[in-house]
């Protein structure tokens, strides 16, 4: 005989289970973006796998161990070319960037414009280095390059133990769901693994493509270390929209001091460049990979910036992709009984 009183003491349970849940989530937040971005670099290496497959037919643990070598071997020697070039170009462009901030804060001045507030410089220094603070309170912020490189070590270490064998951490979490929602749990873990495969493979060569155009189109143009802001513009395609803009700001800067007709050209190369990338290379590259509406995908990345800082912008848009499959499957597909119709 069913328990009358069984209802009123599960529906509180269930609440207190729930925010005991949000709770964790809010408070270790830092870390669990710490640990999506070891998945996603994880997808990264499989997806490497998975594709030397296809020319080299071979047993997946050597394919693996090739892609690692590989990918150590290409960071060594990106790292040494760094260390020798790259700081006396960074060193040479935060001298022109500061000259023309300088000169632009006299310009505004006269006009009575105060261009970096009553804190002045100091101010400004204090908010590049918590570039959280753009858009609100931080609760995560990289204190140190120590902190950088032990947070990079975090996230290198797990993405190669997720990819050496991720079958079994899959299955390892799906030991512990009911055994009828395994086989529905699985396809969709399979179906996030390739979304996230998708973005950052898509991400990684509009990057490339990005870069090179840029550093090309620098160099002909005579552009003080053309070959870092390439870069720079390269990067910063990982956080979709705002990324382009808030690298336009030092390519203005170094612009300056070169005249009025040369800094038309570098403008108006770095935004043909930029659109190119928006309107044609990102549709064509990202052609079912992420179907996500480019409004939602900018309130993901303003959202999760002011909650969690840089972390948080830079993994909004695989998250939210991923959060779309899970909201589709098991909340509009299992729950709300809104399956597309597979005859039609």
């Amino acid at each position: 005989m069913p328990n009358p009183s069984r209802p009123l003491i599960t529906l509180p349970l269930i609440v207190l289970a729930i925010a005991a849940g949000l709770a964790l989530v809010w408070y270790s937040a830092p870390s669990l973006l710490l640990l999506f971005a070891g998945i996603l670099f994880g997808a990264f290496l499989d997806a490497c796998t998975r594709g030397l497959g296809y020319v080299l037919p071979v047993a997946r643990p050597t394919r693996y161990a090739l892609v690692v070598v590989l990918f150590a071997s290409v960071a060594a020697v990106a790292l040494g070319v760094s260390i020798v070039r790259l700081p006396g170009q960074a060193h040479a462009l935060l001298a022109v960037m500061d000259a023309q901030l300088t000169v632009l804060e006299h310009e505004l001045a006269t006009f009575g414009i105060d261009l970096f507030g009553p804190a002045g410089r100091e101010g400004l220094s204090q908010f590049l280095t918590d570039p959280g603070r753009l858009f609100g309170h931080v609760h995560y912020a990289v204190t140190g390059a120590y902190v950088v490189l032990m947070n990079t070590i975090v996230v290198v270490c797990l993405g190669m133990f997720f990819a050496a064998s991720p079958a079994a951490y899959r299955e390892g979490m799906l030991i512990l769901v009911p055994v009828a929602a395994r086989t529905r749990i699985r396809a969709v873990m399979d179906e996030m693994g390739q979304v996230m495969r998708s973005w950052l493979l898509a991400q990684l060569l509009r990057g490339v493509v990005v870069a090179i155009l840029l550093a090309a189109a620098f160099h002909a143009l005579d552009v003080p270390g053309a070959t870092l802001l390439g870069l720079q513009g390269g990067v910063a395609i990982f956080v979709p929209y705002l990324g382009p803009l808030i690298a336009a700001f030092p390519v203005a800067l170094v612009a300056m001091p070169l005249g009025l007709g040369t800094f038309a050209w570098i403008m108006i190369a770095y935004l043909v460049i930029q659109n190119v990338d928006g309107f044609i290379f990102a549709p064509l590259i990202q052609k079912g990979a992420v179907n996500v509406a480019p409004a939602w995908t900018l309130f993901a990345i303003v959202i999760l910036g002011a909650l969690f800082g840089i972390m948080g912008i830079a993994l909004a848009a695989p998250l939210l992709a991923i959060m779309r499959v899970a909201v589709l499957r098991f909340y509009v597909e299992d729950w709300l009984r809104d399956r597309p119709d597979v005859s039609a």
